[in-house]
C-alpha cells in the first residue's frame, strides 16, 4: 500500500450517540487513517481534542482491544481508578472484556491528538459506565439500549 496522504483522508466530526449526548463530542475530530489505508481487520484513527473536548462518554468494550497514544499535546485519561495525565508518547491499551470505564478529555488551552488503534469484531458491545446506555455494534449498524437490553426513553435512542 503506497503512502497515505493525511491530507486526502476526510475529517470526521460530530457522534452516532443518541441525543442528548450526539452534543457532548463538539470539538473532537478524527481522520480514519486505516480505512483510508483499506484495513479491514483493526482500526487507526487520529483523534483531534479542542480545548474543553471528549473523546468519547467513558465506556469499555466487551469484545475489541483498543490501545492510544498521545501524539501531540496534553489530555487527561480518566478510568475508574481515576485520573492520568497524558502527553505526547504515552500510552494506554484496554483490553477487551474489561470493564473499566475510560475516555480522554482536553483540559488544556491547545489542541490534543491521539493515535487509536482498535480490533474490529463481527459482532461489538459497548457499554458506557456513567449513563445506564449501551451499544450493539454489527453489520455496520449501531442500536443504542440501556444496559439491560431495554429501549432508551423518547429522544435518547436513534440507529446509527
Amino acid at each position: 500500500m503506497p503512502k497515505i496522504d493525511i491530507d486526502k483522508v476526510p475529517v470526521r466530526t460530530g457522534s452516532i450517540y443518541p441525543a442528548p449526548y450526539d452534543a457532548m463530542m463538539a470539538g473532537r475530530s478524527s481522520l480514519r487513517l486505516g480505512q483510508a489505508g483499506g484495513l479491514t481487520q483493526y482500526g487507526v484513527n487520529l483523534v483531534t481534542l479542542e480545548p474543553g473536548a471528549l473523546s468519547s462518554l467513558r465506556h469499555w468494550h466487551a469484545e475489541e482491544d483498543e490501545f492510544v497514544m498521545v501524539t501531540e499535546g496534553e489530555c487527561v485519561l480518566i478510568e475508574e481508578a481515576g485520573e492520568t495525565v497524558m502527553r505526547a508518547g504515552d500510552c494506554a491499551a484496554f483490553p477487551a472484556g474489561v470493564p473499566d470505564g475510560h475516555h480522554f478529555v482536553n483540559r488544556s488551552a491547545a489542541p490534543a491528538r491521539f493515535l487509536v488503534i482498535g480490533s474490529r469484531a463481527p459482532r461489538e458491545v459497548a457499554t458506557y459506565s456513567d449513563i445506564d446506555m449501551q451499544v450493539t455494534v454489527e453489520n455496520g449498524r449501531a442500536a443504542f439500549t440501556r444496559k439491560d437490553g431495554g429501549p432508551l426513553a423518547t429522544g435518547e435512542g436513534k440507529d446509527g
